[in-house]
């Protein structure tokens, strides 16, 4: 199914004001499992950087949530949010602007070409790289663009099923991944074809993330795919599936997969 016309949609209906685009935010950091994950390795990357005037690149920014989670941190970092589409740059540069968050710029650019030599101490990659043919080419962009000892942070889906594939006759649920995930040993190869001087992975959306993405995630998708009118039912739904979600959230992110959906990967220049 098409994602990008239920995003637009739920980016319209929360960003009527500043409050309920905050709102919007946090529900995104209580439903996605992936924010957990992003959250938990961006404050241990952060620990003794707080007091540190850091610069980042939130590498496919999208609504923006991450950089606004980032730039709450410490008013000494200075992100660098982009993305391809005009309508988020835009969008992003509005909100960010009416908030007063200073420290934060955005500005549309293609991750297939863009290189900013040594300027970065964290690259962020959240939901990114299963949209992208040119793969390689990036992470070259990623290793350029960062400072020695600079860290990547990716989370993308795994081949283990993470477009909700399982099988070779399965079309992913995403319509707009070019892949239908990476194999973990192969992203860390890649990454270190681009020069990436270490690489450490492990697996997110172990069996208690895939029941939990299934609930808050995919059904809710595919009814509002199906009629607008779910727009209704919705808080109703999660009033009552939501409480189970953020126990399996909590032992997905605690616990060790031999297996999952998704990836956690990290490199360092």
């Amino acid at each position: 199914m098409q994602y990008d016309p239920i995003k637009r949609v739920l980016g319209e209906a929360f960003n009527k004001t500043p409050f309920l685009r905050k709102l919007f935010y946090n529900l995104l950091d209580l439903l996605l499992l992936r924010t957990w994950h992003i959250h938990k390795e961006l404050r241990a990357w952060a620990r003794n950087k707080r007091q540190q005037p850091v610069q980042i690149l939130d590498a496919g920014s999208g609504f923006g949530q991450y950089s606004y989670y980032m730039s709450g941190i410490s008013p000494k970092w200075r992100i660098l949010a982009v993305d391809v589409k005009d309508e988020q740059i835009t969008d992003c540069s509005n909100f960010f602007q009416k908030i007063k968050r200073h420290n934060v710029m955005f500005r549309k650019e293609d991750l297939v070409t863009f290189r900013d030599p040594e300027a970065f101490d964290l690259v962020l990659s959240v939901d990114v790289m299963e949209h992208i043919l040119e793969d390689v080419e990036v992470f070259r962009n990623f290793h350029a663009s960062m400072r020695p000892g600079g860290m990547l942070l990716i989370s993308t889906p795994s081949d283990q099923g993470g477009s909700d594939v399982h099988g070779d006759d399965e079309s992913s649920f995403i319509e707009e991944h070019v892949r239908d995930g990476y194999n973990i040993q192969e992203i860390q190869q890649k990454l270190k074809s681009a020069g990436f001087s270490r690489t450490e992975a492990h697996y997110s959306y172990g069996t208690p993330g895939k029941i939990s993405w299934r609930l808050s995630m995919k059904y809710p998708i595919l009814m509002l795919g199906a009629s607008k009118l779910f727009f209704v039912v919705l808080p109703f739904y999660y009033l009552v599936v939501y409480p189970f979600c953020l126990l399996l959230n909590w032992l997905d992110v605690n616990g060790k997969h031999a297996t999952g959906t998704g990836l956690i990967v990290k490199a360092w220049k």
